[in-house]
């Protein structure tokens, strides 16, 4: 009889995402596998770019200062034309989750550490060297059949399964799901170095219609080049060693530079229909397939991990409503296709298909450069979709969509506490539900008794003043937003407000100091129950 192993989540697919995903489970005290039918980790650059929002989650789990040491901090973009002409930059310079916007990374780097990061779970189990054979599922759970490579058996029974096994994902195959989008006609050839002559820090984007490039830096002198190759340019051609030097030479000095990997790539843009069958879950490309040209293949599934896992703790921990799960695919859905779209519309920046075309763009670029709110529209990067949810674990408050904060990821500033420390807002926040208690005097207008009932619920209250106001404890902690980007208009106009923060850092609720109160049946939504305090009333959920 082949033996079986227990845990709570299994997870088919040690890439960034799974690695992620085990991560955060294991930070959340919650049983888990990993399965992966590699036996280490990748060996060879893939993703090369990690971004703000990615950085916050390397931050819950507790290893943003570890991966901060292999990456290049905060490069930007410049736009050339044919002629290598300059006619836009993009070099952003906010830190409004507190990190860098763009950060470049080797991926073989970033994966090693999140496995390392592994180790300090008991209640983790890795198991590289196993392959998913097949799967099956009923009310309680799933049952994952692996083989490791001399062809021994044994099953993983696990109570739910996220399925980051990659673009050809055969968990989503088997369950029938499709991929909805298109596969790009264009097919790139991607060269990788092993060190480079060209010293400038930030990515050169040659956006001529005869021969597209990008050129993006990376830690350690490093360098990718992807080259767009014409249809009559098959795989043997391109990857010829003499043909790939002369494509160097016309974009810089690295032609005689050390390769360590060429390969040609066809890009794709897909959306799975369905992220959820049952209790198996679909994560990261597994989900969705984004072209490069926006930097966040990797940092959607990023995304999905960190939305995913602090749900499945508390469907673990005890009873959840069925829509707690079911709101991973309502949130992550809307969000992965917006990033999708956004990597559609830079590639038609860098693509133009013909000259008249790039001449119009890049005149269009250089007349909008002359005013300055449109100029930093794009220097600072405000043309990428902020995370924010239309529809899920969250109450919408009566404020216009654009102007409500409900939904959105909550900014990250430097906060001050009241022996002149100064951290990270998430330094300060417990891995629970926090209240945020955003007044010139949080320690004045919630009572002890509020802040026992919202304890009660399952919740930790934090004060944070306005940069102005320097903050006085009371029965809370509070805290001063150094970094004011809390006295931005929009996150200013919630000052006297309390906002409900979900573990994820999403901002779920937010209700005027005065009904506070009303936060703790909220917040009790949030978490698991007891098997005997099994609630029938639903969770609220925006529509």
């Amino acid at each position: 009889m082949k033996p079986t192993i227990r845990a709570d989540i299994a997870i088919v697919g040690a890439g960034p995402t799974g690695l992620t995903l085990a991560n955060l489970l294991g930070g959340m005290g919650v049983s888990t596998i990993l399965i992966e039918r590699n036996l280490a980790t990748v060996q060879e650059p893939r993703a090369v770019s990690i971004d703000d929002e990615s950085m916050r989650t390397m931050q819950a789990i507790g290893l943003a200062d570890a991966v901060e040491a292999i990456v290049a901090r905060g490069y930007g973009s410049r736009y050339l034309s044919p002629r290598q002409k300059l006619f836009l930059t993009v070099e952003p310079t906010s830190r409004d989750y507190g990190f860098d916007k763009r950060n470049a990374f080797q991926q073989p780097d970033l994966e090693a550490l999140l496995r390392g990061g592994l180790n300090r779970y008991a209640h983790v189990t890795q198991m590289f060297g196993w392959e998913m054979q097949s799967f099956s599922q009923d009310d309680d759970g799933v049952l994952v059949e692996i083989a490791d490579a001399d062809g021994a058996m044994t099953s993983v029974a696990a109570r739910y399964m996220v399925a980051c096994d990659g673009g050809r994902s055969p968990t989503r195959t088997s369950l029938g799901i499709e991929l909805a989008g298109s596969t790009f006609a264009e097919r790139w050839l991607i060269v990788d170095l092993v060190r480079t002559e060209n010293r400038f820090r930030h990515t050169e984007v040659y956006c001529d219609p005869v021969r597209p490039c990008i050129s993006l830096p990376g830690p350690h002198n490093i360098r990718r080049y992807e080259f767009m190759l014409h249809v009559d340019e098959d795989e043997k051609t391109a990857t010829d060693e003499d043909f790939v030097r002369n494509l160097l030479a016309q974009v810089g000095p690295d032609r005689d530079c050390v390769f360590r990997r060429v390969r040609v790539y066809t890009f794709h843009a897909r959306l799975a229909t369905r992220w959820r069958e049952k209790n198996v879950f679909l994560a990261g490309d597994a989900a969705h397939l984004s072209p490069p040209f926006a930097g966040q293949g990797m940092n959607s599934g990023l995304r999905d991990a960190h939305n995913l896992g602090w749900k499945l703790a508390e469907a673990i921990r005890g009873n959840v409503p069925g829509n707690v799960l079911d709101s991973y695919e309502t949130e992550r859905m809307p969000h992965a296709s917006e990033m999708i779209a956004l990597a559609l519309r830079m590639g038609r920046i860098m693509m133009p298909h013909n000259a008249i075309k790039a001449f119009l763009t890049r005149t269009a670029f250089r007349i909008l450069g002359a005013y300055p709110p449109v100029r930093d529209y794009f220097a600072q990067m405000r043309y990428k979709p902020k995370p924010r949810f239309r529809a899920g674990l969250m109450w919408v408050d009566e404020r216009p969509e654009k102007s409500t904060i409900v939904g959105r990821l909550v900014p990250q500033p430097v906060v001050e506490d009241t022996h002149l420390r100064r951290l990270l807002l998430d330094q300060v926040l417990s891995d629970q539900p926090v209240v945020l208690v955003f007044d010139e005097f949080p320690d004045r207008v919630v009572s002890t008794h509020s802040v026992r009932l919202l304890q009660e619920a399952g919740a930790e209250v934090i004060g944070l003043t306005p940069e102005w106001i320097n903050p006085v404890d009371g029965s809370f902690s509070v805290y001063r937003d150094v970094s004011r980007l809390f006295s931005a208009p929009q996150m200013k106009s919630y000052l006297g407000y309390a906002l409900l923060l979900r573990r994820d850092r999403y901002i779920a609720a937010a209700e005027p100091v005065s009904s506070v109160d009303s936060l703790c049946e909220k917040v009790a939504a949030l978490r698991a129950c007891p098997a005997s305090a099994r609630s029938t009333a639903p969770l609220i959920v925006a529509v």
